[in-house]
């Protein structure tokens, strides 16, 4: 896992590494470096100018660093002991009470933090600073109400927006904090609500009821003495998980003797791990006991219950459980396009400033730019309306409407890989036993082999067949007894237990497991005949061939574990007593665990060039008084409450020692529908992508290869692992050398490079066609994220199907989740939804390009829309020797940025320049977008200049020609002004719609209307005349027929890419 002290921009701390990777290299000497070795170090250097300001950040930083941890006291976390059926007011002081809250503000906040996300962007801050200046009488000009409506319509829209969806929240945390739960008293069972559980409680959960916080599993209705629960709310997973109940409370007769026993519950302080935990349980009163307690013994808060009734005692409440620790707030994404479009607003201020201080006036040139939010505000939610709505990508769900354009902007796409570009289908394809490889087409000789092995000596093969089916029997009775499924029958509750076993086909069972490549083997040593029929707390039954059962007892189970990779079981054959110790897992961890042979690693590879995850199943057998010595030391670590697991991991190690190697299997995981050609599609439209997994390096080379992430073209380069800073060095002057080289490695090893080397990794790996980074954990892949864009500073989308991909999505620019087998979370907490991965290639390309286009277009249409006003008002101002008088009256400057222009305008949202068949069948097009020619400096002066010669044209032209009918100025200007509209936005429009059209004609007649309505505002008589008809028509023609001439001119000669398609 990368650390933040890995991450820093100072240019000070980059010259400083530089100067030492400079000495480092001439330390290795010419005699040592290979004559194609190029030395880690870059020619850049840094200027007194950057290391001073660098400084005063360094310091600026430190200096609010420490004023924010003196003003905020970091909540200090302690463990617990809690007694059982005994009250205790203390802890509900003690204890943070049990409520959920997810609202972003409350009664005293609301305002201020809105008006605050508001005016922090420099566009609405300078609507406020325009509206502000109007109370100043003398830069006054027009009505307050010009101003402060508009204004105030934006920010009252943004704050009744914000107040229903934080209503929203508030009602869903309502109904959330007020679920009644039954609480077991010494007078009987009450009901209370979820935020009146209390630490210490006694908690009964039914059958499919959310859990409302931790508790510690006491009791079940289940006879077994243990229940599922479905957690896919707060892992990802889908899969149920078994928990197990405190044997020693199971056993009382019933929930109320829990008052009658003298025992507590010791917890660990508050952790975010949801994979562990450390308690004990331990009784005083005449029935003295003590055991240790694990993640098997807990429900956590929003798991829900799956069989049975729980009965748990509650150890942690409110923002202590699990679920809130893990709960990070995410931040409010800004797209890309509203930075530049901040950052040219930036720039109409400053021009603004210049001219007011020339001409001594400001809301002459204020122009209506408030509408600028507006529009692209509403631009969004159509865009979303769109994606959400195509056809071609069902089950699309939009959940942040404010960055759809991030999506034709992406440079960088980072990808889960088992679940995201695979299905995580298992379907098992392969058992290496050594000698003898079986492979789909095979599968029945094992079954004879098994049917075999099962039979009367008597009626065994000659001695090397004997051989072979004595393996292949060890094989399968290994895997079919080393893992944690449990089977689930339908009829369960009315079949008695006694016929359990009996129980025939698959349609009546479902395996219940938390991995699937569990349910994968078991399914696979059911179809060869070594079938899973009954499991419970205490014993496993199989069905062999024969239809006979063999019951083994479950005397220990070590369950897997992303630190060490495996898992083991240790069971007692019934009918001969034999102890023996099953163990599987990754190649990395089994060899030096299994005993020593020459196949293991060479068949790894084959496998995992085969695109199969395999795992390594050993098996090693236990005397009676081996296993009494184990269980003791073995009981000794795990009541240990510091250090338990490191104590634990000790008594384990002197057991996986010299294991008989028993087989390797291979599983494999299916490709989700149409990836090739999606990550073809995304590759050739200039899209890198980066495969950030879990898995071992060689079969996430293996999917990198089979999904076509590497081209066929382009070579592989495995960064070998790396431990110190030489051999990280060495790896990367290895790595320079080569070209066009997709880049493999491992999580570990890029965090040694990372540590050193920061700069120089990320530099290089953006430049190789595509990166898989293996082994790597949830939070690295957060962190890569964030290195990217720190980095290169360019637009990065995140995609992932589990709960381990939600840092990363929402670490990204933009989030994408897909609704997989690991549940809902990651779709949940991501920007967008989607149902397969290969719709991804359309929502980028189609939509991506669609939505960006279309609001470059829209923004800057608008800005010209303000600076030809102003424009006119400069002159206008001009003639009267820079007095403070306004061309129009201001319900006229209202109405020309809504009614007049603003159907014309919207349409934009409309127009695209190619179809979607074509963005998808040319992806190079979408390389320009990463460029950001739409929406640029250039394009933005080319607006201004022109709304400047069209403001010109019209206000000097009027008065110039007509000086004798001053008074008709209005008239003529306005007039002029608004057909420059609509004809500019004809003239804007690449591909027309039917609506646009509409609007085009709704527009031009509510003006026309407006003139036989508006006496006040326009001379009637004036209106009927010829006089007025031919002189609008000149001033409309001479402003727009040379930019139509120029765009003929452009298209003729120098056209866009995307017009030689059409």
């Amino acid at each position: 896992m990368m650390s933040d002290q890995y991450t820093y921009n100072s240019q000070e701390l980059h010259s400083y590494r530089l100067h030492q990777l400079e000495k480092e290299s001439e330390s290795y000497g010419s005699s040592n470096r290979r004559s194609d070795e190029i030395p880690l170090m870059r020619s850049d250097r840094t200027g007194c100018c950057s290391k001073i300001f660098s400084f005063f950040t360094n310091c600026c930083n430190r200096l609010s660093e420490g004023l924010a941890k003196s003003c905020r006291k970091e909540k200090e976390y302690k463990s617990r002991s809690v007694l059982i059926g005994k009250e205790n007011s203390k802890y509900a002081e003690v204890f943070p009470p049990n409520i959920i809250r997810n609202q972003k503000y409350n009664i005293f906040t609301f305002i201020p933090l809105v008006l605050f996300e508001q005016f922090r962007f420099f566009l609405n801050l300078y609507f406020l600073i325009m509206a502000l200046s109007q109370f100043i009488p003398e830069v006054r000009v027009g009505y307050l109400y010009t101003y402060w409506g508009p204004l105030g319509f934006v920010i009252s829209v943004t704050m009744l927006r914000e107040a229903i969806d934080d209503i929203r929240r508030y009602r869903r945390d309502k109904i959330i904090n007020g679920e009644k739960y039954k609480k077991l008293t010494p007078n009987g069972v009450i009901k209370i609500s979820s935020s009146e559980i209390h630490v210490g409680d006694l908690i009964i959960i039914e059958k499919d009821q959310r859990v409302p916080a931790d508790v510690v599993f006491l009791r079940t209705t289940e006879k077994n003495g243990s229940c599922f629960i479905r957690t896919d709310q707060l892992d990802g997973e889908t899969d149920w998980k078994l928990r197990l109940a405190i044997s020693n409370t199971q056993q009382l007769q019933s929930d109320e003797e829990c008052f009658n026993i003298n025992a507590q519950v010791y917890a660990e302080k508050p952790q975010k791990d949801i994979h562990s935990f450390i308690g004990t349980f331990s009784r005083s009163d005449e029935s003295s006991y003590e055991d240790s307690l694990n993640i098997e013994n807990t429900l956590w808060a929003n798991t829900v219950v799956a069989s049975g009734t729980a009965l748990g005692i509650v150890i942690y409440t409110g923002n202590e459980t699990r679920s809130v620790m893990n709960t990070s707030q995410p931040k409010s994404k800004i797209g890309l396009l509203d930075i530049e479009i901040n950052t040219l607003t930036k720039m109409l201020f400053f021009a603004v400033v210049v001219l007011s201080l020339v001409m001594m006036i400001i809301k002459g040139f204020g122009g209506p730019w408030y509408s600028l939010r507006v529009n692209l505000d509403m631009g969004k939610v159509v865009y979303s309306y769109f994606i959400q709505k195509d056809k071609e990508m069902p089950g699309c769900v939009v959940r942040s409407t404010t960055i759809p354009e991030e999506l034709g902007r992406i440079t960088y796409l980072l990808s889960d890989k088992t679940g995201t570009l695979t299905q995580n289908e298992m379907v098992f394809k392969r058992l290496h036993l050594g000698t003898v490889s079986f492979s789909s087409d095979s599968m029945d000789d094992v079954k004879s082999h098994l049917r075999t092995s099962f039979q009367s000596k008597s009626e065994g093969s000659g001695k090397v067949r004997k051989t072979v089916v004595s393996r292949v029997h060890d094989a399968v009775k290994a895997i079919a007894l080393c893992h944690n499924v449990t089977p689930v029958f339908e009829e369960i509750d009315e079949t008695p237990e006694q016929n359990e076993a009996n129980m025939q086909g698959s349609e009546s069972v479902v395996y219940q497991a938390s991995s699937p490549d569990e349910v994968a083997l078991v399914k696979w040593t059911e179809s060869v005949g070594l079938g899973l029929v009954k499991r419970d707390l205490n014993c496993m039954t199989l069905r062999s061939p024969d239809n006979r059962h063999h019951e083994y007892a479950l005397l220990n189970i070590f369950p897997f574990t992303s630190e060490t990779k495996r898992m083991g079981i240790i069971v007692r054959d019934s009918s001969t007593g034999e102890i023996t110790f099953y163990m599987k897992g990754a190649d990395s961890v089994m060899q030096s665990i299994v005993q020593y042979n020459d196949w293991l690693d060479e068949e790894c590879g084959n496998m995992a060039r085969e695109g199969l995850r395999t795992l390594v199943v050993a098996k090693k057998s236990l005397t009676e008084d081996q296993y009494i010595d184990f269980e003791q030391r073995f009981n000794n670590a795990k009541m240990s409450v510091e250090q338990r697991s490191a104590r634990v991991a000790a008594v384990l190690e002197g057991l996986e020692r010299d294991m008989e190697l028993l087989c390797l299997t291979g599983v494999e995981d299916k490709l989700q529908d149409n990836v090739r050609s999606t990550l073809e599609l995304l590759r050739n439209g200039g899209i890198k992508v980066w495969m950030l997994t879990g898995d071992k390096l060689e079969t996430a080379t293996c999917i990198a290869k089979s999904s076509r992430l590497v081209g066929k073209t382009h070579g592989i380069h495995t960064f070998k692992t790396v431990k110190t800073r030489e051999e990280a060095h060495a790896e990367l002057n290895a790595y320079r050398r080569k070209h066009d080289c997709a880049l493999v490695i491992t999580g570990e090893s890029l965090q040694v490079c990372l540590q050193f080397y920061e700069h120089e990794v990320v530099d290089w790996a953006c430049q190789a066609p595509a990166v898989v980074v293996c082994r790597c954990s949830p939070t690295q892949k957060a962190d890569i994220v964030k290195l990217l864009k720190n980095h290169q500073g360019k637009r990065t989308c995140a995609i992932g199907d589990g709960g381990n991909d939600v840092s990363m999505i929402q670490a990204a620019d933009a989030g994408i989740g897909i609704v997989g087998k690991e549940g809902m979370q990651a779709s949940l907490a991501a920007d967008f939804s989607i149902s397969q991965f290969a719709h991804l290639g359309r929502l980028l390309l189609v939509h991506g390009r669609n939505s960006y286009k279309r609001s470059a277009s829209l923004s800057q249409f608008v800005i010209h829309r303000g600076l030809i006003i102003s424009t006119m008002q400069a002159v206008f101002s001009s003639v009267f020797f820079f007095a403070s008088i306004s061309l129009f009256p201001g319900f006229l400057m209202v109405g020309y940025a809504t009614v007049f222009t603003m159907f014309p305008v919207f349409s934009l949202v409309l127009d695209k320049d190619v179809s979607a068949n074509i963005a998808m069948t040319y992806p190079e097009l979408y390389k320009e977008l990463t460029k950001g020619r739409s929406l640029s400096f250039k394009t933005f002066f080319l607006w201004v200049l022109i709304s400047i010669y069209q403001g010109g044209i019209i206000m000097y032209g009027a008065l110039i020609l007509f000086e004798n009918e001053f008074v008709h100025i209005i008239d003529i200007t306005f007039s002029s002004l608004i057909l420059t509209e609509l004809l500019m936005v004809a003239l804007t429009i690449r591909t027309w719609h039917y609506i646009m059209v509409i609007a085009e004609l709704l527009s031009l007649g509510i003006y026309i209307a407006s003139l036989a309505i508006l006496k006040n505002y326009f001379d009637s008589d004036f209106l009927k005349t010829p006089s007025f008809i031919w002189k609008v028509s000149v001033l409309t023609a001479v402003s727009c027929i040379p930019l139509y001439v120029i765009k003929f001119l452009r298209k003729r000669f120098s056209p866009p890419s995307y017009s030689k398609l059409n």
